[in-house]
C-alpha cells in the first residue's frame, strides 16, 4: 500500500466532509474503478456510505438502511484503521448521522493526516 492516499480518495473525503454525499460517492466511484483488488471492498463501503447518507437526506429510510448495512460489511475486514480511517468510529457516525432524530453529520479524519483536502 502507498503512503501517498490516491487524490482522488481525500477529494472524496473533502466532498463527503461539505455534506456532498452524492459527489463524494461519484468521485470515490471514479477510483474504486481503477484501485487494487485489495482496496475495492473499502471504496465500495465509502461510496455505500455516502449514498447511504445521501438516501437518508432525500427522505429514503429503506435505502439509507439498505447501504450502511451493506457499506459496515464490506468494510469490516479493514478495521481496526485502513488509509488512515478509524473504520468503527467512521461507521458509528454515519449511524448516528442516520438516527431519527439525525445526529451530527458525521466528518473523515484521517489518521495520520495524509493531507489537506481543498
Amino acid at each position: 500500500m502507498s503512503d501517498t492516499p490516491d487524490p482522488r480518495y481525500l477529494a472524496g473525503i473533502d466532498r463527503f466532509n461539505h455534506g456532498d454525499y452524492f459527489d463524494a460517492h461519484e468521485v470515490w466511484e471514479e477510483l474504486w474503478g481503477d484501485c487494487p483488488a485489495a482496496d475495492r471492498r473499502f471504496y465500495q463501503a465509502l461510496i455505500q456510505a455516502a449514498v447511504s447518507l445521501y438516501h437518508r437526506g432525500r427522505g429514503n429510510r429503506a435505502g439509507a438502511d439498505r447501504l450502511f448495512t451493506s457499506g459496515r460489511a464490506y468494510m469490516a475486514p479493514y478495521r481496526p484503521t485502513h488509509r488512515g480511517l478509524a473504520v468503527d468510529a467512521f461507521w458509528r457516525q454515519v449511524e448516528a448521522a442516520l438516527a431519527d432524530p439525525p445526529g451530527p453529520a458525521p466528518r473523515i479524519v484521517l489518521d495520520p493526516p495524509t493531507g489537506d483536502p481543498q
